[in-house]
């Protein structure tokens, strides 16, 4: 049994970035015509022929206005695709397994929004679900660290955050 929760993005706040993203703008509606892209909103890879909603979403803000923290300069707006109706949303715990796989930075972040370091998983590396939840445990070894979130190297996209169970 994993010590980890992975959260996607909560589905209140998913309905209302359907309207307009972090960045105050509507989203970009568009058809995945080949699949593959990762969905925050359900932390699976999306289907061919699916439509998402691709919006701006600044995680560590959403965050700080629940818990009290205050990211400051570490604030980032960046891009992620959730599906463009509602779904099932995510539901268990441990690494998501369709977010295995690729290039992945895990960010550590203390209560107060600060980064406290980074590990990156290269591509030669075999990143599976029992490898990522390693790194995670080493990462969480430390009292400070409040959450981590997961992102893809390659665009520097927000996948997830991940908390101690």
């Amino acid at each position: 049994m994993s010590t980890l929760l992975a959260f996607a993005i909560e589905a209140e706040v998913v309905a209302e970035l359907r309207v307009r993203d972090d960045a105050g703008r509507p989203p970009r509606m568009v058809t995945d015509t080949e699949g593959g892209s990762p969905l925050r909103c359900c932390l699976r890879r999306s289907l061919p022929g699916e439509r998402l909603a691709l919006l701006a979403y600044a995680p560590l803000r959403r965050w700080g206005a629940r818990t009290g923290g205050d990211p400051g300069p570490y604030e980032e707006l960046g891009p992620v695709f959730v599906h463009a109706e509602p779904c099932e949303g995510a539901g268990g715990t441990g690494f998501p397994v369709d977010m295995c796989g690729e290039r992945r930075v895990f960010r550590a972040y203390d209560a107060g929004g600060t980064i406290l370091g980074g590990r990156l998983v290269d591509r030669h590396a075999s990143l599976d679900a029992t490898a990522a939840e390693i790194i995670l445990a080493e990462q969480f070894a430390d009292p400070d660290v409040a959450l981590i979130h997961v992102r893809a190297v390659e665009f520097g996209c927000f996948l997830f955050e991940v908390h101690r169970a």
